[in-house]
């Protein structure tokens, strides 16, 4: 593959997406479309949606990857990861959710983060002092970086965005290691990251908050616990590795 950029003339070639989506509804193809602008490989892992709202994206230059039936966001992310690494030429694989919430005109600064800090992982961070992010948003996130931070020894100021650029060579690491899950698979590639030596930076993106949202899936009490046994559970793993 070549180093020329992708028919949007932003990113190159070597950038590969994957949007992982379930119900969805008529926010994907937006998002798909402008995604198209930047990247030539793009890749919708339809996680066993019921709404149909992957046949929107009928007629879009895609890949498209469906498993089925609905196992969760981090089963998605891994399938996706596959399939885009089955372009040998791709070095990258950037990855945002498929309901809006992250702006693909924002991924050239995580590439320009990508490039500069020859980084293995580049994630957004999001901003949560601001008014339109509810208490319980800015709580739940800030308690999750600090914890993170602490049982890490190193304090990111966002785990869990959704929205990141990942080295090839990291992701093969990341598909020989990590399990898939829900949302505390997004967790463990952090803890796998920073544990291991690789480089990891953040880029502040914007925070694009919609109350009520029915396109996220992210359910507070379930996803909570799940994320932190993750982090609790990856440190303890990689903590006996390294001892």
């Amino acid at each position: 593959m070549s180093q020329k950029r992708a028919a949007g003339g932003t990113l190159p070639e070597h950038v590969a997406a994957v949007v992982p989506c379930f119900n969805a509804g008529g926010r994907v193809r937006p998002v798909v479309e402008r995604l198209l602008e930047y990247v030539e490989h793009v890749v919708v892992v339809d996680d066993g949606s019921t709404d149909a709202s992957v046949l929107s994206l009928g007629g879009l230059p895609i890949t498209l990857v469906s498993l089925g039936t609905n196992r969760g966001k981090g089963h998605a992310l891994l399938a996706g990861f596959r399939k885009a690494l089955e372009w040998e030429g791709v070095r990258a694989v950037a990855v945002l959710d498929a309901d809006g919430q992250h702006n693909p005109s924002e991924l050239p600064r995580l590439y320009e983060a990508f490039q500069r800090d020859d980084a293995s992982l580049v994630i957004g961070a999001r901003q949560f002092d601001q008014g339109h992010v509810p208490w319980r948003s800015r709580f739940g996130n800030t308690l999750t970086v600090r914890l993170t931070g602490l049982l890490l020894g190193r304090r990111l100021p966002d785990t869990q965005c959704g929205f990141r650029l990942l080295a090839r060579p990291f992701v093969q690491e990341v598909l020989g290691s990590v399990a898939g899950g829900r949302y505390e698979t997004e967790m463990e590639i952090v803890v796998k990251a920073i544990r291991e030596g690789y480089t990891v930076s953040s880029v502040p993106i914007a925070t694009i908050y919609e109350a009520g949202n029915v396109s996220s899936h992210f359910h507070k009490v379930r996803d909570s616990f799940l994320i932190y046994t993750r982090l609790l559970r990856a440190c303890a793993r990689r903590r006996q590795e390294s001892s």
